[in-house]
């Protein structure tokens, strides 16, 4: 999963990701409401630094922490404090970097029966972190058997569910949502839910309405919302309003990086390429680029075809070569679209397709690993993503074209 889309609070959701994540941000809550608590970041956090390891220095506050929990290593709380920060952080950036110091500093409880619902919380966002999603959600799980009441821990699980394809448990969810926080808090889950099988109308009917809630007023639930509500309006095929509704968001708060690469991403697809490199480089210094809007910069240049192009294009194998050395196992979104949109090597983007999309389902894996097998002939290598679309009810304007064709092609028909 695209660690910018990850869920919100860390965010309810960001993938984000993206989902984000993605989710898909850590520290404080929001004051007036627990149903509202998307593990959002503190002030303290929203100020730090972009790319601070790309940049070689670290903000006070985050360096304090580091202080505080070496000095005292057996020191649960003060480790589960620089934990959540460093987290929040990888969060933000979409640097896998951060969430190995989180995980370093939760070293000395990784194999703890006996936590504090905060420690279950945080290690199972970490494990989830790299991939470990069942682990991810047993520790989370146990959270909540200690502190049901705690939102941040239910809107992670409901991500998890959704990353997995498992709509079932992802619908109860929203239920013990609706029966913990009320019907509002609930509302947006569901819509979440909405557009992800297969109806976003009413998906973005419900996030305009949460948008425009007094409960939603602060800048993290704008920003994750308005992803949310722009993904409806993709997803229902009108790229105008999405673009508009991030566009708008971005001009309040230019630091969300989940908003901008969202929109670059979607420029791209629309063949507004121009846009979309300036949308993708908004930032002087190179170095603090992230891989996944660096990757978006390379694809808007191709399709201009600048003098940029092969400039972009080393950036990016210096830092696929740079992966390669510290042997980072996780797949990450910017290489198959690298390997595979790119065209830099299809069939090592198909074989990590297949990998990948056994550990997490989403959209944009679908469409890149749909494309990797029809770029080599092999349409039913991604049989998995036609019946995952066919369970889940899932399409969209780039999707469903693609398994159209994917359906019709000769290699298709051979191995039915």
């Amino acid at each position: 999963m695209d660690k910018a889309k990850r869920p919100a609070q860390i965010p309810s959701k960001l993938n984000l990701p993206l989902g984000v994540i993605w989710f898909l941000m850590g520290g404080s809550m929001l004051p007036h409401l627990a149903a509202q608590e998307r593990f959002l970041p503190p002030a303290s956090a929203v100020v730090l630094p972009s790319s601070v390891h790309a940049n070689g220095g670290r903000q006070s506050h985050l360096r304090a922490l580091d202080q505080a929990r070496r000095a005292q290593p057996q020191n649960l709380d003060a480790a589960l404090t620089y934990c959540r920060a460093v987290f929040n952080l990888g969060l933000i950036e979409g640097d896998l970097r951060w969430y190995g110091s989180a995980k370093a500093a939760l070293g000395p409880w990784w194999q703890a029966s006996e936590l504090p619902a905060e420690g279950y919380f945080l290690r199972g966002l970490v494990k989830q972190g790299f991939h470990d999603f069942q682990g991810g959600l047993s520790d989370i799980d146990r959270a909540i058997a200690l502190e049901p009441r705690r939102a941040e821990f239910w809107s992670w699980r409901f991500a998890l569910h959704l990353l997995q394809a498992d709509m079932a448990m992802a619908r109860q969810d929203t239920e013990e949502i609706a029966r913990l926080f009320g019907s509002e808090e609930s509302d947006v889950y569901r819509a979440i839910l909405l557009y992800r099988t297969g109806q976003p109308l009413p998906a973005v009917l419900m996030l305009t309405r949460a948008i425009r809630s007094p409960l939603n007023k602060d800048v993290f639930s704008q920003d994750w919302l308005s992803f949310h509500l722009g993904e409806a309006h993709r997803v229902a095929g009108q790229p105008a309003q999405a673009m508009a509704v991030w566009g708008e968001r971005l001009k309040i708060n230019g630091q969300s990086h989940l908003l901008r690469l969202s929109l670059a991403e979607l420029l791209n697809q629309q063949g507004l390429y121009p846009q979309a490199k300036a949308m993708a480089m908004n930032q002087a210094d190179m170095a603090s680029l992230t891989d996944a809007l660096l990757m978006q910069a390379l694809l808007a240049s191709r399709g201009e075809k600048d003098a940029s192009q092969a400039k972009l294009a080393s950036q990016v194998q210096a830092r696929m070569r740079a992966q390669a050395l510290r042997q980072e196992s996780l797949i990450e979104r910017p290489k198959l679209i690298y390997q595979i949109a790119y065209g830099q090597d299809i069939a090592a983007g198909l074989a990590l397709s297949i990998d990948n999309w056994q550990l997490q389902k989403e959209p944009p894996d679908a469409v890149l690993f749909v494309q990797a097998a029809l770029a080599l002939g092999q349409a039913q290598a991604a049989a998995p993503v036609v019946e995952w679309a066919e369970k889940t009810r899932y399409t969209d304007p780039q999707l469903g074209p693609l398994i159209q064709q994917l359906k019709a092609h000769p290699s298709w028909k051979r191995g039915r």
